[in-house]
């Protein structure tokens, strides 16, 4: 049975937050909102927690997960970033956009994509998906909280409570934070190539 917190969407509550990295780092698998839809997520590097995702995603081994950071710093760390890849993130960050771009030796090799070695981030701009990362002090390995047949996430939080209770480790209800995904550009190569339009504004990366 899942633990379900009410986390105030504005000023998260310290005391919560705490008690929900807590339970990442202890190999749990979270709920937990961002500025686009509800997330699934775990401590980066838990494969059995990983795995735990996949099944409840249905998802193969090929499924590209998304390294949720607090920062751009942060990005850095997991990401080959250069002065003008910094730039589009600087004035994309925080905000609902997944990046592709070129993973470093500290991406755990089963994040990355197989051939181009590429690994997807973002930043989010949630105050509850902040806190989180801002106490864990490390990214959160992700995926968008959409199950196997549906066309579009879960949005209600005791929906997900009644679909899920069974399956994750806690459940964060932050309200409702939409149903439109993040804009997925890849950045990984010379030009920046918009994957998927979402909720983000792609005007700052066509040429």
């Amino acid at each position: 049975m899942s633990q379900f917190f009410q986390i105030h969407p504005d000023n998260p509550q310290a005391r919560l937050v705490r008690q929900a990295t807590d339970i990442i780092r202890a190999g749990g698998v979270v709920v937990y909102p961002t500025d686009s839809a509800y997330a699934l997520g775990c401590q980066i590097g838990d494969k059995a927690a990983l795995d735990r995702i996949r099944r409840i995603r249905r998802l193969d081994d090929r499924h590209n997960f998304t390294l949720v950071c607090r920062d751009l710093s942060e990005i850095a760390t997991y990401a080959k970033v250069d002065n003008t890849v910094y730039r589009l993130l600087k004035h994309s960050t925080p905000g609902p956009y997944t990046f592709i771009l070129r993973a470093t030796s500290e991406v755990p090799r089963r994040l990355m994509h197989p051939k181009r070695k590429t690994v997807g981030l973002r930043v989010p701009a949630n105050p509850i998906a902040a806190a989180l990362l801002a106490d864990l002090g490390e990214p959160l390995m992700s995926v968008t909280l959409i199950l196997p047949g549906d066309e579009l996430p879960l949005v209600d939080p005791y929906d997900i409570r009644t679909l899920l209770e069974h399956e994750v480790d806690l459940i964060i209800d932050g309200g409702f934070c939409g149903l439109e995904p993040t804009t997925v550009v890849d950045l990984a190569d010379d030009l920046p190539l918009v994957i998927r339009v979402g909720k983000g504004d792609v005007t700052p990366f066509e040429s």
